[in-house]
């Protein structure tokens, strides 16, 4: 995993920023601890994250533990932690409970970190792979079970295949990035994928493992495997990857892509809830269409002393060019500028 590449460098470039996001957020956040929870999605971009704001802010301790969306979700209500990180807004009545516990404020979405969910796979002599959504959606709901099938075979013209049993893995934890991959399947192959979507994964078969990372070894170590993972989880275990084709043509999985298919993204939430509605049925050329966003949530009001000082201030970080500038670097997607303006507004109105 990329845990310090790049951290001494940026740590210096960080200071100033940091500096800065300090005094906005009413004091200097060293010698304060927090915890937080959530999104094994964003796990690698927590670590460096957390790296190079706790170099440059000697004393201030993020303790982030990547247990999933759903887990997150619940340590937030639960008044365990300063923040959540969920690959999924927060709504309904989990946003009713997470806003009592705030007391004051609402509990608001803040979206952080961009990326693609891609369809990795572990396959002997097979490095390139292209799969319509249509074929995803039925190897995922155990309708194609064999990796030479006609359908995928059709799609791939040259490429030997084995007369061999696909073993499939998903996640056996709640997860945003099941909700959104699950998303993804009902908006693009509706004919194919007839389960409700959700961070519970209900559709039969294949086997579960916990976490992006849980995933991505069991995909590496398991021949004839596939699974859904998050775009740096592959790339870290150097996992083969297929080009998903939309309708729009077969796109690999990469930041630029990725980026593409954010793109189309839309606010919905109000005033500094920052929910995004994302267009799973993206068919645009060169736009990976299986993209999430994770959010930090946290209270708008609420927050007390200094957990307030250090949550404000490590957000104001995350959100700042410096941060998002290393996301690219380790298979993620920085925010569209346009939204970083927002995300700033909403990280500053904390108090």
């Amino acid at each position: 995993m990329k845990t310090s590449r790049g951290v001494g460098i940026l740590a210096v470039t960080a200071a100033g920023v940091l500096a800065v996001a300090a005094c906005s957020s009413g004091g200097s956040a060293s010698g304060n601890s927090i915890k937080a929870s959530g999104s094994s999605a964003q796990k690698n971009a927590m670590t460096e994250w957390i790296n190079s704001y706790q170099q440059a802010n000697s004393g201030s301790t993020i303790d982030y533990q990547a247990n999933g969306s759903g887990a997150g979700i619940q340590d937030f209500i639960n008044n365990q932690t300063s923040f959540a990180g969920s690959d999924s807004a927060i709504k309904d009545a989990d946003l009713q409970k997470a806003s009592q516990r705030c007391g004051t404020g609402p509990a608001i979405n803040i979206p952080m970190v961009g990326g693609a969910i891609v369809v990795a796979f572990n396959v002997a002599g097979v490095e390139k792979l292209d799969l319509s959504s249509s074929v995803v959606a039925q190897i995922f709901s155990g309708k194609i079970t064999k990796w030479n099938a006609p359908a995928i075979a059709s799609l791939n013209p040259g490429v030997k295949l084995p007369d061999a049993a696909i073993v499939q893995f998903h996640r056996s934890d709640s997860s945003g990035t099941t909700d959104n991959f699950t998303k993804y399947l009902q908006a693009s192959a509706a004919k194919d994928w007839t389960t409700a979507p959700g961070k519970d994964w209900t559709a039969p078969g294949g086997q579960g493992a916990k976490g992006n990372d849980g995933v991505a070894s069991s995909v590496k170590s398991t021949p004839n495997s596939v699974g859904y993972m998050e775009l740096s989880f592959a790339q870290d275990s150097k996992i083969p990857m297929a080009a998903i084709n939309n309708g729009g043509g077969a796109v690999m999985p990469t930041t630029e892509t990725a980026q593409a298919g954010l793109a189309s993204a839309t606010v919905v939430g109000t005033g500094n809830d920052l929910s995004l509605k994302i267009d799973y049925a993206n068919k645009a050329p060169g736009a990976y269409p299986i993209v999430l966003v994770t959010y930090e949530i946290t209270c708008e009001k609420g927050l007390q002393g200094g957990a307030l000082t250090l949550t404000k201030s490590f957000l104001q970080y995350t959100a700042s060019d410096s941060a998002q500038g290393m996301l690219s670097g380790i298979g993620y997607v920085p925010l569209p500028a346009s939204l970083l303006t927002k995300v700033n507004s909403s990280v500053n109105s904390i108090s």
